[in-house]
């Protein structure tokens, strides 16, 4: 290929990539300073030399796309993301990590960030039962969480109770998986009360992983299916991954979407088998400041997903 039509496919390319820039702002004078110095960068590549190979002009395509895409989805001034309703996932599982390093960084004790806990999962709740999410599996308390001090133990377990009753009246499905009977009994009480009262509330399914761990869950599963087949209730060949979901704790489809925020990149002992073929999304956003645009990131990445569950569709 020679130079001028190297420089002809260059020029088109890079102008593409800034057209989809301005594309986003309303008007060239709104495009920020940060973007000016974006499209001024992008010129300066035009100073290369004519002579660069198919593949030298494919990679500097690909990368002027890629920071176009980036600042289309990245960009802090984008509050409208706009999600495809019919891609919007049906279960989201949560890990509200964050809270104590919130705090930390405040110069706070841990304390003041669990606190903000409960008016957060409120504030997701209300959003997602906008969106039409039907049901959000959130991990508050862990199988290994019992190693923290029993300062912030009983703290927490305190603060459980304030979330049950908190929750009594706020309109949506609350049901606990996790081992209660460890638990303090006015908690179990709390829990109970909860679980009947808004038995019958339709909408936003709210799933609260309290004492939880997957572990926990898969073993007490195999156990209560041993039970059963030496009590002669079931047979080895009756044993399936059907009747296997039925034993677990959780009742409801499998999460669609895993979101953790605080900047971990692991499921650290959360449905481990219900998380099989789950979507991750890992953000250093600190629990307390994940708001109604970090969810809807999170849901527009899972929406640009191409799930196959083992197969393939092209």
């Amino acid at each position: 290929m020679n130079s001028s039509i190297v420089s002809q496919h260059f020029f088109i390319s890079l102008k593409s990539s800034l057209d989809l820039q301005c594309w986003k702002s309303s008007s060239p004078s709104s495009i920020s300073t940060g973007e000016f110095k974006e499209i001024h960068d992008k010129l300066q590549i035009l100073k290369l030399p004519l002579t660069m190979s198919d593949r030298g002009l494919s990679k500097i395509s690909c990368s002027l796309s890629l920071q176009t895409e980036k600042l289309r989805y990245d960009n802090d001034d984008n509050d409208d993301l706009e999600l495809h309703e019919e891609l919007i996932p049906k279960h989201i599982a949560l890990i509200m990590d964050g809270n104590r390093r919130w705090a930390k960084a405040k110069g706070l004790e841990v304390y003041e960030g669990h606190k903000l806990i409960i008016p957060k999962l409120k504030e997701i709740c209300d959003i997602s039962s906008k969106l039409g999410i039907q049901v959000i599996t959130a991990f508050a308390f862990s199988t290994e969480n019992w190693k923290r001090s029993k300062e912030e133990v009983d703290f927490l377990m305190q603060l459980f109770e304030e979330f049950f009753n908190e929750f009594l009246r706020f309109g949506v499905r609350v049901s606990v998986i996790g081992c209660k009977s460890n638990l303090p009994m006015t908690l179990q009480k709390c829990i109970a009360l909860t679980e009947e009262t808004t038995k019958g509330n339709k909408g936003l399914h709210l799933v609260i992983a309290l004492n939880y761990g997957g572990y926990y869950d898969i073993l007490q599963a195999t156990k209560s299916i041993v039970n059963k087949a030496m009590n002669g209730l079931l047979d080895v060949e009756d044993i399936n991954k059907n009747l296997f979901d039925q034993e677990l704790e959780s009742k409801c489809p499998n999460p669609d979407l895993l979101i953790r925020t605080g900047g971990e990149q692991r499921v650290s002992n959360f449905l481990l088998w219900q998380l099989a073929y789950t979507e991750f999304y890992f953000t250093n956003t600190l629990f307390p400041d994940f708001g109604e645009k970090d969810l809807k990131k999170a849901i527009l990445n899972f929406q640009q997903r191409h799930r196959r569950f083992g197969g393939h569709t092209y």
